[in-house]
């Protein structure tokens, strides 16, 4: 096989390689969109480490809240449930869908 052969060759391969896993790629990425448009951000639910994001000044993002039910820290929860989740630190006593400075006690 000549050099430009195993070049074309090497090329081609890396092409459909990289397309099947594009496509493979592709349900996973619409599926977890689908997901999504189910659920709902719930502030006050996470618990210490737990939350999907949003976890307020010094953290950087997912599962990185310092506290258990941190009122600027939010999980997905499914849509409809969030004022009914039991939030302790909530002025309410539930899951909020805005961030809340938490009460104590």
């Amino acid at each position: 096989m000549s050099r430009t052969a195993r070049s074309v060759s090497a090329a081609a391969l890396a092409l459909a390689l990289g397309t099947a896993l594009g496509l493979a790629a592709a349900p996973a990425a619409a599926a977890d969109e689908a997901n999504t448009a189910e659920k709902e951000k719930c502030y006050g639910v996470a618990m210490k480490g737990k939350n999907d994001c949003a976890a307020g000044p010094g953290t950087t993002c997912a599962g990185t809240s310092k506290m258990d039910h941190q009122g600027n820290a939010w999980s997905y929860v499914p849509k409809g449930t969030c004022e009914k989740t039991a939030s302790p630190t909530s002025p309410t006593g539930f899951g909020q869908v805005k961030a809340f400075k938490e009460k104590m006690g």
